[in-house]
């Protein structure tokens, strides 16, 4: 059976391959953006299969109407996928209450604001996927990116909780944590904090990191979210990338290792002897 989807952020990068990997097999896409002149190229080619919706996220009652519209178009929502987002680079010291609010905004409320409003349409099918684009920022934490890791380890936190909640009611949820791909997430679609010389050497280690790890395919992600939405039994977790599963591998062996290391600590902090 075809699927109607609902994605936030289709102008470019992950957002627009998804909903062209959708719309190619005959899936029915809701598409928005901040521009509706950015989903000119979609509608052209797919006609009626495309409802172009001008959406900014941190509105949540753009989200509702938005939610509400692609509805009354297609009659059923199959997958929603909250992937409107940007980095914001900065060291903590750097980045201002502004800022992270500004990120905050978008990547966490933006994302939660598009699910509550579907929720209801879900609960009363009985069935749907709710699909959040996360990060390996969403596992762990590198310098220079304090601010998008805060916005997606909630998005992980929230979106876990509501796994449990809306499993029973026929409802999945999953959150894609993807490493390096070739979109523009560190270009144009980027914001920067003004930057102080004292964390230069931040700067500069992140950047030869990053010119040691070639970028994924958007196109070969969105073939493999495509795998996930048809499982019977999709994950609540999918790592996406060559790199992602070393890193958050990584990541979670140094986290065992130190927990595992502090035991003895754990046990007096406990204040008993067992």
């Amino acid at each position: 059976m075809s699927k109607v989807w609902f994605i936030t952020g289709s102008s470019r990068g992950f957002g627009r391959e998804f909903a062209l990997a959708a719309l190619r097999r005959g899936d029915q896409v809701a598409a928005t953006a901040r521009s509706l002149a950015a989903l000119d190229g979609l509608v052209a080619e797919y006609g009626d299969l495309v409802l172009p919706l001008r959406l900014d996220v941190t509105d949540q009652a753009a989200c509702r109407g938005a939610v509400r519209q692609a509805h009354e178009r297609f009659g059923r929502l199959d997958v929603v996928v909250n992937n409107a987002g940007y980095g914001h680079f900065g060291a903590v010291e750097e980045v201002t209450e502004p800022e992270l609010r500004a990120q905050l905004d978008t990547n966490l409320f933006g994302a939660l604001w598009v699910t509550q409003a579907a929720l209801p349409i879900l609960r009363a099918q009985g069935s749907g996927h709710v699909v959040q684009m996360s990060s390996i920022g969403g596992v762990g934490a590198f310098a220079n990116l304090g601010a998008y890791h805060a916005s997606k380890w909630a998005l992980e936190a929230i979106s876990e909780s509501l796994a449990i909640e809306v499993e029973p009611l026929g409802i999945h949820v999953t959150l894609v944590e993807p490493g390096g791909f070739d979109t523009d997430w560190a270009g144009p679609s980027a914001r920067t904090s003004t930057r102080w010389a004292t964390y230069d050497f931040v700067r500069e280690a992140a950047a030869r990191r990053r010119g040691t790890q070639a970028p994924g395919s958007p196109t070969a992600a969105a073939a493999a979210l495509l795998e996930v939405v048809d499982s019977e039994r999709p994950p609540l977790r999918v790592l996406f990338g060559a790199q992602a599963h070393q890193i958050v591998t990584g990541i979670y062996e140094h986290r065992l290792a130190t927990w595992q290391d502090g035991t003895e600590l754990a046990r007096r902090a406990h204040g008993s002897a067992g």
